[in-house]
């Protein structure tokens, strides 16, 4: 039976359920906006580390949700970052503007060193070495004198962006706020490109993502690449946000997080990522007046989330793998077909 050449299409919303959700997008944008000027400056800085989650599970999402690649060492990519930026700002007295494509760079070339030795790995074996990655980068930053060891740096200098210096919590929020945006557009945009579209065929199956002439090796490079960008770019304005970084920021513990946040919100799914860095920040500030007992009653709450609710609170709805392999050939057929002519 031939495969069709078209791409599948999709179930369209009716018109009284888009305006809904455009009516709910409003409003949680009006929210977000609006902030910091309704509640404390506490409330505002907790706001800021939840919205510095959603970006860094955005950047994890690339990796796990779309390609299906297990990493438990995604906070090395924010070290690189926020220590990229850090020592550039206080030993060469660069701007943080100017940090961050230095910064980029270095994340790419740690996005090759997990990548390439992860070409055929699998399950636990990738997960291995992602976590060997982020324990590298962790003791390396503990160990070395030119990042100031157990201490990390302080005193990093604040953004300036036309001529304003972003000092205050509430500045860095609008700041986050904006990259969280964006990033959410870059996410939507590359799910929806070719690119996107292979990674979802190999997260199915890798054998016959192979079949229909993905090349694995390469796109599970491109997933690393893309992933530690966005986790170096929110560790790049981590760094001046607080003024100080140290190694204990950017441990298992921390990778720890990132990947409960996506899958909180569902593997795969943006919104999903979006309410799971809001949850990992937020809830632990909730039941602070537990004293020790919050982050017991924290585990239990995800343990009962995983068990009741093992594909997220806002699961991504996507095709069926049979779906993703037509739409696949369809997309590599038309490829072929320009370059012919």
């Amino acid at each position: 039976m031939s495969v069709p050449t078209a791409v599948v299409a999709r179930p369209r919303r009716s018109s009284g359920l888009q305006v809904a959700w455009v009516i709910f997008l409003v409003l949680v944008a009006a929210f977000a906006i609006l902030l910091p000027n309704m509640f404390s400056e506490y409330t505002t800085s907790v706001g800021l580390l939840a919205l510095f989650f959603v970006c860094l599970g955005l950047g994890l999402n690339v990796v796990v949700g779309y390609a299906g690649l297990l990493d438990l060492g995604f906070a090395a990519f924010y070290a690189i970052g926020a220590y990229a930026t850090g020592l550039l700002a206080l030993k060469a007295h660069m701007s943080i503007l100017e940090t961050i494509p230095l910064g980029v760079g270095c994340s790419i070339i740690g996005a090759f060193l997990v990548g390439y030795p992860t070409l055929r790995l699998r399950s636990d074996y990738l997960a291995i070495v992602t976590l060997g990655f982020g324990e590298i980068i962790q003791a390396v930053a503990q160990n070395l004198s030119i990042t100031g060891g157990p201490t990390g740096l302080y005193g990093i200098p604040p953004l300036s962006l036309f001529g304003h210096q972003f000092i205050t919590p509430k500045d860095y929020y609008y700041v986050m706020l904006v990259v969280a945006v964006l990033y959410i557009l870059f996410s939507r945009r590359i799910r929806r490109s070719p690119l996107g579209l292979a990674w979802l065929t190999m997260r199915e199956d890798e054998d016959v993502a192979a079949s229909v002439g993905i090349p694995i090796s390469r796109y599970k490079v491109y997933a690393y690449i893309v992933g530690g960008i966005m986790g170096s770019i929110a560790g790049s304005l981590y760094a001046p946000a607080y003024t100080a970084i140290a190694p204990a920021s950017f441990g298992f513990q921390q990778s720890l997080l990132i990947l409960l946040a996506v899958a909180i919100g569902g593997i795969g799914s943006i919104p999903g990522t979006v309410v799971g860095g809001i949850i990992v920040a937020a809830l632990p500030e909730l039941l602070r007046s537990f004293s020790q007992a919050r982050l017991l009653i924290f585990g239990i709450a995800l343990a009962l989330l995983m068990i009741f609710r093992r594909q997220g609170l806002w699961p991504a709805h996507t095709a069926q793998s049979g779906q993703l392999l037509r739409r696949m050939q369809a997309t590599l057929r038309r490829r072929r077909v320009g370059e012919q002519s």
